[in-house]
């Protein structure tokens, strides 16, 4: 007898895995893949989207034409922050621009121009970065820096929307891609901001529906429940809000680490020079205070420097356990020495410079340099709420180093590490499922283990 199963396509940057989930939400297959980036018209690196549409179909087929296997449902996960732009005949007409991308500071200053000031702005929209991090600028740029294109746009949709058209045939937004710090969403009044309908924008955005949305069909001959999709990180929040009942502090780490407080009222930041402060938003609607960190792509462009450096493999680092007097000997006269790439810190030096030995005491200054900056963003998450939980999930849950150093600073909190490779999959699963979480759902699903600072000697 076919195992009934949830199918899952989660799409990070630089891992595209797949996951089928039974009734329990238990994972009973994953697979994954790697592309190789291709560049935009600009030279600029970015996702290859036809390799990425063609793995999506052979895998959901293989695996429906499996004995083992009844997909009774599947949905989407994916980072956010990227626009699919969809001509007459549903073809895409742009590569999948990269949100690292620069734009033309003259493309920025012109919106400002019109639609400032940049106070009314963060204070409604959540979104302070005036870059293509921010999804609606990507609108506005190609809008007035690439008019032919613009022209022909039929839809634009937000790339886990884009995954279940790809599968539905349906153009469709929902509320997680379009309140992830895309300055598209006016917070106040729940509604598109004046400027996008003043633009016209909101003509190539498709009708907006609720995150728990599926369509039913037949695919391939089987009756199937398709999602439409969600954005990662709300993906990832979803299970710890349904199942636990305190609050706390989620902290999903990634090539961004991003810290969510979905208990501040008062989600939305104030400070202007902030542009690590943003906003989510959960599948009912309600802002999540956020802050950003660009933890794991500083950790891999340093890791690369020590290997280089020390002369070790490029998996070295992952065989790295924490000691304790190595720790206890960098923090006796404690400096900075690492100067980061994509990070601005006013602790950091100009140059970086490494005065050890070894490569393991050189990777123990690293990683209490990164934490020391994951404690600032936490605690401005925040703020002055009595949170007394964090939850960490992502790639750094399985760093020992990380984890053991964050459980030492957060003495006073209650320290639980979730399964890597779950989070934002298990999240798209459930949004699409009519169950109830229990206070024990984390504990059986997502591994979840407690976390006791060590002694100091």
């Amino acid at each position: 007898m076919k195992q009934k199963v949830t199918a899952v396509f989660d799409i990070g940057k630089t891992n595209k895995k797949f996951f089928l989930f039974d009734e329990a939400y238990q994972q009973v297959h994953k697979e994954y893949i790697k592309f190789d980036e291709i560049s935009d018209e600009d030279g600029y690196p970015t996702e290859d989207l036809a390799s990425l549409q063609k793995w999506l179909k052979q895998v959901f087929n293989r695996i429906l034409a499996t004995e083992a296997y009844e997909i009774k449902a599947i949905n989407f996960s994916t980072y956010g922050a990227s626009f699919v732009h969809l001509d007459e005949n549903g073809n895409p007409l742009t590569p999948l621009y990269n949100y690292t991308k620069q734009i033309d500071q003259h493309i920025i200053d012109g919106f400002l121009e019109k639609y400032g000031p940049r106070e009314e702005f963060l204070n409604t929209t959540g979104c302070a970065d005036l870059s293509l991090l921010n999804s609606g600028l990507q609108l506005y740029w190609i809008k007035h820096g690439k008019p032919e294109i613009y022209k022909n746009i039929k839809y634009s949709l937000h790339l886990p929307q884009y995954l279940s058209y790809v599968f539905i045939g349906i153009p469709l937004s929902e509320y997680t891609s379009i309140g992830c710090h895309t300055g598209l969403w006016n917070y106040e009044i729940k509604d598109y901001y004046d400027w996008v309908y003043e633009e016209g924008i909101h003509k190539i955005l498709p009708p907006i529906v609720s995150t728990e949305t599926s369509v039913n069909m037949n695919y391939n001959g089987k009756r199937i429940k398709i999602g439409v999709g969600i954005h990662d990180s709300s993906a990832a929040l979803l299970s710890y809000v349904r199942s636990v009942k305190k609050k706390f502090v989620l902290v999903s780490t990634g090539t961004w680490s991003i810290a969510f407080n979905p208990f501040d009222d008062d989600a939305i930041s104030k400070d202007l020079e902030d542009k690590e402060a943003i906003n989510y938003m959960r599948i009912n609607g309600k802002p999540v205070k956020a802050t950003r960190l660009f933890l794991g792509n500083e950790y891999k462009i340093q890791v690369q420097k020590l290997d280089k450096h020390f002369d070790v493999s490029e998996d070295y680092h992952r065989s790295i356990k924490f000691d304790y007097d190595t720790y206890f000997e960098i923090i006796k006269d404690f400096q900075h020495y690492f100067k980061w790439e994509s990070i601005t810190d006013p602790d950091m030096p100009s140059e970086t410079k490494i005065p050890f030995d070894e490569f393991e005491h050189a990777y123990h200054q690293l990683m209490t340099e990164l934490v020391l900056l994951q404690i600032k963003s936490i605690k401005k998450v925040i703020g002055d709420d009595e949170i007394k939980r964090l939850y960490v999930d992502g790639g750094f849950s399985d760093n020992e180093v990380y984890i053991k150093l964050l459980s030492h600073y957060f003495r006073d909190k209650k320290l639980r590490t979730t399964d890597s490779s779950l989070g934002s999959a298990l999240g798209a699963a459930i949004a699409i499922s009519d169950s109830k979480l229990n206070s024990k759902f984390l504990k059986n699903n997502y591994s979840l283990k407690k976390h006791v600072p060590f002694i100091v000697k």
